[in-house]
C-alpha cells in the first residue's frame, strides 16, 4: 500500500502517534534515574509502580469515553493537557521544584493513558479488513523508528541538555492536538446524561462485554503470554548478561554484559526499520494463518535461545530469527484483533486488549524472581512453555471466533 492510497485519517493518525511515542520515548527510559536523584530509589520506584497501576485504570476509563464521546474532541482535550504538563515540568525543572514536577508527571500519565484507546480506534474505525493489515504493517514500522529517534534524542539530551530536551518535548506535543483539531474527522456519538454511580455501573458493563467474549479475552492473554518473552530482555536477560556474560574486546572497544543487550537491541530495531516491507512482501504470498504460526515458531524460538545464551554469535544471531518472526506475526496478530472488536465497543475493547501489555510487564519483571530460583536453561524451557501457551490461546482464540462467525452466517 503507498502512502497516497492511505485515507487521510489513517495519515494524520500515523504520523500523530510516530510524534508522539518519540516524545513519550525521549524521556519514559530517564523517568526512573531523574527521580532517583531527586528523591532516592524507594520513593521513585514506589511512585512508578503507582502510575503503572493509575495508568491501566485511567486507560479503562478512557476505553469507555472512547465509544461514548467524539474521539477527536478527546484527543484534542487530551493532547492539549499533555502539551501543558509538558510545559509545567520543563518550568518546574528550571526553578528545580521537583514535587510540581512528579504532580504534573502524574497528569502527563493520565492524560496519555486517557486519549490511547481513541487512537487505537480511530485507526480501526478507518482501515477495513481488506488494508488493515498493511496499515499495521506501517504502523509497526513507525513505533519501531519513533523508539529509536526518542531514545537517541533522549539519551543525547538527557544528560547534556536536560532542559532543552524537554523545551523541544513541549514544543512537539503542542502541536499534536493542532493537528487532531484541523485534520482528523471523527463521527458525532450521543452522551446520555447519567449520575455519577450510574456512570461507573456503565463502565464496568462495558467491560463486562469484553470479558464474556470468550475467543477475544484468549488472544489478549495470548499475546501477553507472547509479549512476556520480549519484555524480558529489560529485566531478567539484562541482568543475567549484566551478571554472566563474560567480556571481549573487539580492538580497543570492550563489550560487557550491558553492551551485549544493547546491541542485540539495537540490532533488533534496525532490521526491522530496514527489512518491514521486505518482510511484509514474502508474507503475502502466505495466508494469514500461515504468517502467524510460521512468525510465532520464529519468535518463540529466538528468544527461548536469548534466555539463556552467553555467547555473542547466538545472541546476535537468534535476536535475527526472532525479529524476523516478530515482522510476521505482529500486522496479522493486529489485524485479527482489531477485526474481532464490534464496531460500537472499538474504544473499550482496544483498552482491555492493553492488558497484553500490562500484563506482559509484571511477567516481566516476575522473571527476575523465577531466575533466581531457575538455572538459565530451565528459564529457556520456561520461556518457551510461556509463549507456546500464548501461540495456543492467540490460535484458538483467533480461528474459534472465524468457525462461530461461519456458523451464525450459515444459520
Amino acid at each position: 500500500m503507498k502512502w497516497k492510497d492511505i485515507p487521510k485519517p489513517i495519515k494524520v493518525r500515523l504520523v500523530t502517534s510516530f510524534f508522539n511515542r518519540s516524545v513519550s520515548f525521549a524521556i519514559m527510559p530517564f523517568m526512573a534515574l531523574l527521580f532517583v536523584r531527586a528523591f532516592n530509589e524507594w520513593v521513585a520506584g514506589v511512585f512508578l509502580i503507582t502510575l503503572v497501576c493509575l495508568g491501566y485504570g485511567i486507560g479503562l476509563i478512557g476505553g469507555y469515553l472512547a465509544d461514548r464521546f467524539s474521539r477527536k474532541r478527546l484527543l484534542v482535550l487530551t493532547s492539549s493537557l499533555t502539551a501543558s504538563m509538558f510545559l509545567v515540568m520543563t518550568v518546574s525543572l528550571m526553578m528545580d521544584q521537583m514535587i510540581v514536577f512528579m504532580i504534573a508527571y502524574t497528569i502527563f500519565t493520565v492524560t496519555n493513558n486517557l486519549g490511547r484507546p481513541a487512537m487505537s480506534a480511530i485507526i480501526i474505525d478507518a482501515t477495513t479488513p481488506e488494508n488493515r493489515k498493511a496499515v499495521y504493517a506501517l504502523d509497526y514500522w513507525l513505533i519501531n523508528l519513533s523508539i529509536a529517534i526518542g531514545t537517541a534524542l533522549g539519551g543525547w539530551l538527557y544528560v547534556s541538555n536536560q532542559l532543552l530536551l524537554f523545551w523541544i518535548l513541549t514544543a512537539t506535543s503542542s502541536t499534536l492536538p493542532v493537528a487532531y483539531a484541523i485534520f482528523l474527522e471523527d463521527k458525532k456519538r450521543t452522551w446520555t446524561s447519567q449520575r455519577l454511580k450510574l456512570v461507573f455501573v456503565d463502565i464496568f458493563n462495558s467491560y463486562q462485554i469484553a470479558w464474556r467474549d470468550r475467543p477475544f479475552v484468549k488472544v489478549v492473554f495470548g499475546t501477553m503470554c507472547i509479549l512476556a518473552a520480549e519484555f524480558s530482555m529489560g529485566s531478567y536477560v539484562a541482568v543475567r548478561l549484566a551478571e554472566e556474560f563474560e567480556p571481549m574486546s573487539i580492538n580497543a572497544w570492550t563489550i560487557n554484559g550491558v553492551r551485549m543487550l544493547s546491541l542485540i537491541q539495537i540490532e533488533n530495531t534496525l532490521i526491522v526499520v530496514a527489512l518491514t516491507f521486505l518482510i511484509q512482501r514474502l508474507a503475502s504470498r502466505f495466508t494469514n494463518k500461515q504468517a502467524l504460526l510460521g512468525g510465532l515458531l520464529l519468535y518463540m524460538t529466538g528468544y527461548t535461545v536469548i534466555t539463556s545464551s552467553n555467547s555473542m554469535t547466538l545472541l546476535l544471531g537468534f535476536m535475527i530469527l526472532a525479529t524476523f518472526g516478530e515482522l510476521l506475526y505482529s500486522p496479522v496478530l493486529n489485524t485479527e484483533k482489531a477485526n474481532m472488536m464490534p464496531e460500537d465497543k472499538r474504544g473499550a475493547y482496544s483498552a482491555f486488549a492493553g492488558t497484553s501489555f500490562a500484563g506482559a510487564d509484571f511477567m516481566s519483571r516476575s522473571t527476575i524472581l523465577i531466575g533466581s530460583l531457575l538455572t538459565p536453561f530451565m528459564m529457556s524451557v520456561y520461556i518457551g512453555l510461556v509463549v507456546s501457551l500464548g501461540c495456543f490461546l492467540v490460535y484458538t482464540g483467533i480461528y474459534m471466533k472465524e468457525a462461530l462467525t461461519l456458523k451464525q452466517e450459515a444459520s
